[in-house]
């Protein structure tokens, strides 16, 4: 066991090395961060309803702290709500939490360059669309690496840059407008269901419509008019007016409320397309969980979404609808608060009612994505009132602060282990000592993973755990000297014995202590969570440490003469062990 813990620790310790984690991230009163106070508006203008803004809080809090442990605070002030995130810039918060992050898969009815061309510099044709990202019902399809973004060149076809698109997030290669031919796109795959037309090429897995999903250029035409290669049929007149007046260079829209019941005319995050949308066909609302995670495939990250109530079938119905319509109506676009994120060429109908966006993600634009997708559009408009920076509200002091009873704690621990137990107080203290370690390799490496971070809090649950540590010992010991007192036993039978019986005591007590941190965490937000949370794994780590190190290391020292002939300062003398006077009682030595 003790070998079993040396691997676990030199584990732990790799993994701090390779994502060069050395010290816990710190919480808001430790390491300051960013308040944004949010004003609700509504509709007619009167106050909101407080149904309303308790659900905005619990939407906003799970998205800022859905863990529980990124000690982000969320409260109402008035008819506010202040937003305290640590260690954030303020862009980030702001995009976190002020976003609708509802998502709506449009059809697809028409395709443009997002802005007009410079005078003097005009192009001979009208723009070229390019190979687009594709839908297919195999599960575990493998796809191409995702396209690099790239602006359209006046005069040439466009090529692509070597810049990634913006922010990480999955761009079609048709928003991107790369050269055909020379770079693939990102895919929105549902899981289940089978490939409509296998590329021969690809692996044995990889499905592909004919031609990879490619668009065909749009019919020459004068490049001044926006309205080259535009199919008006069943596009509403106002939209088309719309999208041959929008240029997408100046505004994106980010932010613009779609309304699912009409078309809507909108840009690509980077403003190099635009597109005319149909009707809404699948809302943010019947969405049912979204998650990320790696491709087993091609090893990049991706965005799961599973549908619910009627969902599958609307998916189903647009993806039917998008197959059996030509280019570029044969794509289905998702726009997400205002802005088309990726427009997918469908391979074939899609049922089942799951699917995979995936793209230039990395683990952190993944993760943003799929906590706003899964939960959902706050039910109020919010207005950024304010947004201000704030330094730590009790800094280096108050930290130094706690470690120093920290320190103290741990020093008359070790003070009382030594005077009373003696050769014992060894293992209580390297016991502590590699608790302390484990401790700390965990609270590293759940602020490099999991986002926790380490507030005053969490800093009295840690303390408090020395003595929850201290008190498993001492059970211990006290168990091993009852069964040496009889005087009937060895000292390592004693140990044995004494630990059957002592290591129900510590479960019991250790399990009661980790239910209570339980309850508490779950029924409580903020610092009292988070003191929850730290007494939950401290006790967790108690347990390991007992198990994996005190116990074995006790029966080790056993075999050496220093303990087995009950030498005056091991702790386990005669005298100790005797309950009446020395002369009258013997404890039977090893041999």
């Amino acid at each position: 066991m003790l070998l079993v813990l040396l691997a676990i620790i030199l584990a732990m310790g790799g993994a701090m090395l390779l994502n060069k984690a050395y010290t816990p991230e710190y919480g808001l009163d430790l390491a300051g961060g960013t308040t944004v106070t949010l004003q609700p508006i509504t509709p007619n203008g009167s106050a909101p309803s407080q149904e309303s803004l308790d659900l905005a809080v619990n939407i906003i809090r799970e998205r800022v702290n859905g863990s529980g442990i990124s000690d982000a605070e969320v409260a109402k002030s008035g008819d506010n709500i202040v937003i305290s995130v640590p260690g954030a810039g303020q862009e980030e918060v702001v995009k976190l939490v002020g976003t609708t992050a509802e998502l709506r898969f449009r059809q697809v009815l028409a395709i443009g360059a997002g802005s007009p061309p410079p005078p003097g510099q005009l192009s001979t044709q009208a723009p070229t669309p390019t190979p687009s990202p594709t839908a297919s019902g195999r599960k575990g399809s493998k796809e191409p690496k995702p396209a690099e973004s790239a602006t359209p060149k006046p005069g040439a076809t466009a090529a692509p840059d070597t810049g990634a698109s913006p922010a990480g997030r999955a761009l079609s290669s048709a928003l991107t407008n790369p050269s055909p031919g020379t770079s693939t796109a990102p895919s929105t795959e549902p899981s289940g269901g089978r490939s409509a037309a296998p590329d021969k090429s690809a692996a044995p897995d990889a499905s592909a419509a004919p031609d990879a999903g490619t668009v065909p250029t749009a019919p020459p035409a004068a490049p001044e008019d926006p309205m080259a290669g535009v199919d008006p049929n069943g596009i509403d007149p106002a939209a088309l007016k719309q999208f041959e007046t929008l240029d997408c260079s100046k505004d994106t829209g980010r932010g613009a409320q779609d309304a699912p019941e009409k078309q809507y005319v909108g840009c690509s995050q980077d403003g190099s397309t635009k597109f005319v949308l149909d009707k809404a066909a699948v809302t943010g609302t019947s969405i049912d969980s979204a998650s990320s995670g790696v491709d087993q495939t091609t090893g990049e990250w991706l965005v799961q979404l599973a549908f619910k109530g009627q969902g599958p079938d609307q998916w189903s119905k647009v993806t039917t609808t998008a197959f059996n319509s030509q280019t570029p109506r044969n794509q289905v676009a998702m726009v997400l608060d205002g802005v088309v994120i990726s427009a997918p060429v469908i391979q074939e109908p899609i049922t089942g009612g799951r699917a995979q966006i995936s793209g230039s993600f990395t683990q952190v634009t993944a993760d943003e994505l799929a906590n706003q997708l899964k939960y959902g559009a706050l039910p109020l408009k919010f207005e950024k009132q304010s947004i201000e920076e704030v330094s730590s509200t009790l800094g280096a002091d108050q930290l130094r602060g706690g470690l120093i009873a920290g320190a103290i704690g741990l020093l008359l621990v070790v003070i009382y282990s030594m005077l009373y137990y003696r050769g014992l107080g060894i293992v209580s203290v390297l016991s502590l000592v590699v608790a302390t370690i484990v401790t700390y390799q965990s609270v590293v490496l759940l602020g490099a993973f999991a986002g926790f971070r380490l507030s005053l809090p969490h800093i009295i649950g840690l303390i408090v755990s020395i003595g929850i540590t201290a008190d498993s010992f001492i059970v211990y010991f006290e168990r091993i000297r009852d069964e040496m007192k009889e005087g009937r036993r060895s000292l390592r039978t004693a140990i044995e014995v004494a630990w059957v019986r002592a290591r129900r005591t510590i479960l019991i007590a250790d399990a009661v202590m980790f239910i209570a941190a339980v309850v508490l965490y779950f029924l409580a937000v903020g610092g009292v969570a988070g003191f929850a949370f730290a007494m939950g794994l401290t006790t967790l780590i108690d347990i390991a440490v007992v198990f994996m190190f005190t116990k074995p290391f006790v029966a080790m020292l056993a075999k050496l003469k220093f303990f087995a002939k009950g030498h005056k300062l091991s702790g386990l003398d005669a005298e100790r062990m005797s309950e009446a006077p020395v002369a009258s009682k013997t404890v039977p030595q090893e041999a």
